[in-house]
């Protein structure tokens, strides 16, 4: 494991205690409290995923697959099942190898979510992560609604030395992105990183602007790989899933990072997340640093998360 992900793994298990308190506590309780296998003992167990935020899809699949392998090795001792339940949930979120094609062609990666999840900040991180791989990045501020969005994007862009375009307060974000598609092409970027502003409350402006954005790129740039990433933050736990799908009636979602996991009990969402929307959680955030924000890992969660 390399220094930086050493560090990284560091700060996900510290991240996670709370949810660990939240789930593993209870987990652990079940298995030392019943002596039998029964209605109960799945019962109890099916609670406490719940409870955890791993929500109810996932659950099910977990309590299922549980119960067929226990039927399946005639266990009778509740405590010999714990390691087939860690692996329960660690095949919930396996992230295809295929999750990261768009590294390996030219591609425009639109950035969404709700304000306040983090999102310019992680088009910044993603920037710094892509140009660090030896890419040529070039950033779209197309959030031009909030005042401080182009300020701060211009900010991450200098940190991870980017070019950007945009952010001028109140311009067309479809002009924006008309723009930087045209300077994409100009310059031959590998990657270009759109990020647009987050309302949700106007479901139908949202909607129209990001409609019209994907024309544009269809336009103006047919035949590029397309990402459609989905900031969402840890600590919203289940409403994080409403707003994923909320976001998915709008766009074509292939993938999620999610922010702010440090210090959240609600971490379960992550399993919950892959679960229910059937769109893989492809970036993971504990911290402010460009470091702080790596591609999910299933091993690395589940690891942090039960402490192995």
């Amino acid at each position: 494991m390399s220094e930086e992900k050493k560090g990284f793994f560091a700060r996900l298990k510290a991240g996670l205690a709370k949810t660990r308190d939240n789930i593993v506590r209870g987990i652990d309780s079940v298995f030392s409290g019943f002596s039998a296998i029964d209605d109960d003992f799945y019962e109890e167990l099916e609670e406490i995923l719940i409870m955890g935020d791993i929500g109810v899809n996932a659950t099910t699949r977990i309590i299922e697959r549980l119960k067929g392998q226990i039927k399946e090795r005639h266990i009778k001792e509740p405590s010999e099942c714990k390691q087939l339940l860690i692996e329960g949930i660690r095949e919930q979120m396996r992230v295809d190898d295929t999750a990261y094609e768009f590294e390996k062609e030219q591609s425009v990666i639109l950035v969404i979510g709700v304000n306040g999840v983090g999102k310019t900040t992680s088009v910044g991180k993603l920037a710094g992560k892509l140009k660090d791989q030896g890419k040529r990045v070039l950033i779209a501020a197309a959030d031009t609604f909030r005042a401080a969005a182009g300020d701060q994007l211009a900010e991450w862009a200098r940190r991870a030395d980017v070019p950007m375009v945009g952010g001028s307060e109140g311009a067309d974000p479809a002009s924006v992105v008309f723009d930087a598609v045209n300077a994409a092409k100009a310059r031959g970027v590998d990657v270009l990183l759109i990020d647009t502003a987050g309302r949700l409350h106007n479901k139908k402006n949202l909607m129209e602007e990001l409609r019209k954005i994907n024309r544009i790129i269809d336009r103006e740039y047919p035949g590029v790989h397309r990402e459609n990433l989905i900031v969402l933050d840890g600590t919203t736990g289940q409403n994080a899933l409403v707003q994923a799908r909320e976001f998915g009636e709008v766009a074509d979602l292939t993938g999620i990072i999610l922010t702010k996991m440090d210090g959240t009990a609600k971490g379960g969402i992550a399993v919950a997340i892959q679960s229910e929307l059937n769109v893989p959680v492809k970036y993971i955030g504990v911290g402010e640093t460009i470091d702080d924000l790596q591609k999910f890992d299933s091993d690395d969660f589940v690891n942090a998360l039960f402490e192995i």
